[in-house]
C-alpha cells in the first residue's frame, strides 16, 4: 500500500539563531487529524520552530514540505493552507475586535461581517465587536486573535505560539476541545504551550526540541 503523502514534514531540519545551533537533525511528519504538540525548555527553539513551519524563517539545514513539496517553492499555496497565531494577540489596540478580525482576515481569506460576528460570539465576545482593542483585557485581546479559528472556512494547518496565554479556566477548556475538534475534522495543529492538555485528540504526540539540540 503507497503511503499517504504528509500534509506537513520535517527533513534533516536544523535551526540556528544568533551563532548557536538551537536543535539539529530534527524529523516529523504529519498526516490529517494530527496534533503536534512542541516542548523543550527556554531557548530550545520552540517559536523558531513555529516560524519556520510558517515561512517566516528559512532553515539552516533541511527542508520542510507541504504536501510533498519543498515549503520555499510555494508560498502562495502556505498561505491558502496556514494559519498562524504568534505569542502576541497581534491585534492593532485603535482597531474594534470586527475591524481586526477583518483586517486579519483579509490577508488570506476574506470573511463577511455575519461570519466575523459569529465567530467573536464563539469565543465570548458579543457585545465587544465594536469596542477598540486597547480597552479590552489581555485574555479579551486573546479571544479576538483566537476568533479566527472560529470563522467556517479556515485553513487546515493551525500553528499556534502559546495559545492558552491570558485566557481564563473556561476559555482554556474551550480553546482545547476546538483544537481536539480541528484534529478529528481532519485538520492538522502544531503548537507550543507551557500548559498541561487535558482534552488531547488520539492523534495527539509530544516533540521535545530538547532532544535535539546541538
Amino acid at each position: 500500500m503507497t503511503r499517504p503523502v504528509p500534509l506537513l514534514e520535517a527533513v534533516a531540519l536544523s535551526c540556528e539563531r544568533d551563532w548557536r545551533m538551537l536543535f539539529e537533525q530534527l524529523h516529523f511528519a504529519l498526516q490529517p487529524g494530527d496534533m503536534l504538540q512542541i516542548s523543550g525548555p527556554n531557548g530550545s527553539g520552540k517559536t523558531s520552530l513555529l516560524r519556520l513551519i510558517a515561512g517566516l524563517r528559512q532553515p539552516t539545514v533541511g527542508d520542510i514540505f507541504l504536501q510533498g513539496q519543498a515549503l520555499a517553492e510555494q508560498r502562495s499555496e502556505l498561505a491558502r493552507n496556514l494559519l498562524w497565531i504568534g505569542h502576541a494577540a497581534g491585534i492593532k489596540g485603535l482597531l474594534s475586535a470586527e475591524e481586526n478580525l477583518a483586517w486579519l482576515c483579509a490577508l488570506h481569506r476574506p470573511a463577511s461581517r455575519e461570519a466575523i460576528w459569529q465567530a467573536l460570539e464563539a469565543v465570548g465576545l458579543r457585545g465587544f465587536e465594536d469596542v477598540p482593542c486597547h480597552t479590552l483585557s489581555a485574555g479579551q485581546q486573546r479571544r479576538v486573535a483566537l476568533a479566527r479559528l472560529y470563522l467556517a472556512d479556515t485553513p487546515p494547518l493551525w500553528v499556534l505560539d502559546e495559545p492558552f496565554t491570558a485566557l481564563d479556566k473556561s476559555g482554556v477548556a474551550q480553546l482545547e476541545a476546538h483544537l481536539a475538534s480541528h484534529c478529528e475534522r481532519g485538520g492538522v495543529v502544531v503548537l507550543t504551550t507551557h500548559h498541561s492538555l487535558q482534552h488531547k485528540p488520539a492523534t495527539y504526540r509530544d516533540l521535545d526540541l530538547g532532544q535535539y539540540a546541538a
